[in-house]
Order: C-alpha cells, then structure tokens, then sequence
C-alpha cells in the first residue's frame, strides 16, 4: 500500500491527465517480472557456457551466434522459456491487464518482457506492443514469411547446459519450408522494427500519451527511452515505479505533476488501478 500523501498525488496527476485526453499507457520492464521470480539474467544467472567458454547473454543472444551455433542459442532461450513457464503472473501484471479492461481504447501496454506473463494476467495482444518478443513463439530463420509460430508446447523444458533429443529439435523447424526456426525475440545486434517489435505503433502511441506510467525498466534500450521522451515532448505526465532511482525517475519528476513511486510494483499497481477507477467512477 501506498502512504496516503502519495496516494492523494497520484489521484491528482490521474485527474489531470484524464483532463487532457489522450492514452494512458503503461510501460514495463524486467521489474515487474522479477516480482514473479523470473531473474534479469544480465547478473551471474545469465551467464551461458559453451565448451569451456562462459558468454555473456549480450554475446550468446545474437544473429552473429545464432549463424555459428544456432542450437546453443536456442537452448539458451529454451532454458529461459523453462524459467518463465514456471512463474506466475503477480498482483502487477494483473491490475495492467485490470487497467486495459477498464480504459479500453484508451490503454496501451508497451513491454519489454519476453515471458508472455502480461498474456496470462489477461493483457490482450491488440492493445500489448511487445517489443522484445515473446519466447513462446519462433518464426523462420530463412525468412521465408513472416508468420509467428507457438514453440510447440510439448517441448520440454531443459536445465541449464541440457540438450534436446534430436526428435526434438526436428519439431523446431518452419512448419511452411521446414528450414530451422529461431526464436521470436529481438536479439542484441539486431534493430526494433514494426513488423515485429512494433517500432513505429510505439512511437505514435508515445505522441497522444496524456500518462505514461514506467514500472520496472532503467532505460538501457533504446525504444524505452525514446517513448518516455515523445510523452515528454507532446506535453504528457510520467509516472515512474521501481525499487529505486533511475533515468526515468529523474524524467518523471521533470513532467508537469509527474512522479516516481518508490517501490514493488507488485504492490503500487494495485492502487494505480483503484485510482483510475475512482476518477472514472466519479466522472459525470
């Protein structure tokens, strides 16, 4: 629960930006889902060996070593995939998914996530941009269409260093040219695009922003960073939670009646979805 100070200003930046119009959009990051359990995996858990060499997922999640070694990029995702699968949507993914239920055309979630827990909070894919992927999904590494496949979900889930029976690694294939798939997510050498990561839906997202409120996320991507400037720039508020102080706290605070709520999400969203709902159920 919030203390009641920061509750009353957050009613009051609520009230000011259902005056103005416009989304209310919540952005998130890898926060929210590390309240599930779910690691950064940019600490020591992230780390992936192949033969005797240890990389980094900034070397291991990329088109340079997907082309050398596909299979040890996929069993790295496919070891995430495992971890994700094992967590549970939290009080904060489902007060979002309340919030889109509640706002309808007037929501939009941008998601830096890859775990798919908003989709199992509830969060639907028409008002859900997710920007990095989702690892439940795979599509053709030669390109041959842009469908989206399900990873199959019969797929087992595999430790840390574990392979796959060959049986299995048949069934990761383009089911429309039978070349190997990859996994759907943006890789680190690779650039935000439409078609897939909803580049461009972002950004325009950004410019009729009236709130945007930033959970869980440091800005050390760049589409992040540049949403919460287009809401700077079009004259929006920003509302910044997170555990502790980061580029976007600081940014909050530079929006007119913009915050930064110091805290789990888990627990904060909850009260950002009751405040929402008071303000609409007050309006005439």
């Amino acid at each position: 629960m919030m203390e009641q100070k920061d509750r009353e200003r957050l009613e009051r930046s609520i009230g000011d930006a259902f005056k103005k119009g416009g989304l209310i959009t919540v952005m998130t990051g890898a926060g929210v889902s590390a309240e599930s359990g779910i690691p950064t995996f940019r600490g020591p858990e992230g780390y992936w060996t192949v033969g005797s060499v240890n990389y980094q997922p900034s070397e291991i999640a990329t088109n340079d070593m997907l082309n050398r070694n596909p299979r040890e990029v996929w069993k790295w995702f496919l070891f995430r995939r495992g971890v994700c699968a094992d967590a549970l949507p939290n009080p904060g993914h489902v007060a979002i998914a309340e919030m889109e239920k509640l706002l309808k055309y007037r929501f939009r979630l941008i998601t830096q996530n890859v775990d798919g827990l908003h989709l199992r909070a509830g969060s639907t894919l028409e008002a859900t941009y997710q920007v990095h992927g989702n690892l439940n999904f795979m599509r053709c590494f030669g390109k041959c269409s842009s469908d989206l496949y399900p990873v199959p979900e019969t797929i087992p889930k595999i430790a840390r260093g574990e392979d796959l029976p060959e049986s299995e690694w048949e069934r990761l294939k383009c089911p429309k040219c039978g070349s190997m798939a990859r996994p759907h997510v943006l890789l680190w050498d690779e650039y935000y695009d439409e078609k897939y990561y909803r580049f461009e839906s972002s950004l325009r997202d950004a410019a009729k922003t009236s709130l945007l409120v930033i959970v869980g996320t440091t800005g050390s991507t760049n589409l992040p960073n540049r949403v919460a400037a287009s809401v700077m720039h079009f004259g929006g508020m920003i509302v910044d939670i997170d555990i502790e102080e980061n580029v976007f706290s600081k940014a909050a605070l530079q929006t007119p009646g913009g915050l930064f709520l110091k805290g789990k999400s888990a627990e904060i969203l909850p009260d950002v979805f009751d405040a929402i709902e008071e303000r609409i159920s007050d309006s005439p």
